[in-house]
């Protein structure tokens, strides 16, 4: 099993969810999160004031698949959160153990 997670831009969390729902990817863990990579923030006018914004909004998809399944799910979250600007995001795979369904006791795959 293998935990997908990725930051991409808030407008592009539906179409990802779609595309991600048309592969078989049956649950996922979304977060509202703020931070900045190399682009370090941006500048924004307000009333005609110019002030830095450090943080910028983004949202981090949480997703726990089969092996099998991650390149898949790597692939259309690359190609659908991708926008050719600036603050597209990143996507990290992580290795996972074990995977437990509280309610039923299920464990490894049948869990996720």
């Amino acid at each position: 099993m293998k935990k997908i997670e990725a930051v991409i831009k808030p407008f592009k969390l539906d179409d990802v969810k779609d595309a991600l729902n048309q592969i078989g990817v049956t649950g996922m863990t979304i977060n509202e999160v703020k931070g900045f990579g190399r682009q370090r923030g941006h500048k924004e006018v307000y009333r005609g004031a110019e002030y830095q914004v450090d943080f910028v909004p983004k949202i981090k998809i949480d997703i726990v698949v089969d092996s099998s399944l991650s390149d898949q799910v790597v692939e259309v979250i690359s190609k659908t959160a991708h926008t050719g600007k600036i603050g597209d995001g990143k996507i990290f795979v992580f290795p996972i153990a074990e995977a437990i369904r509280i309610r039923t006791g299920e464990s490894g795959k049948d869990a996720i």
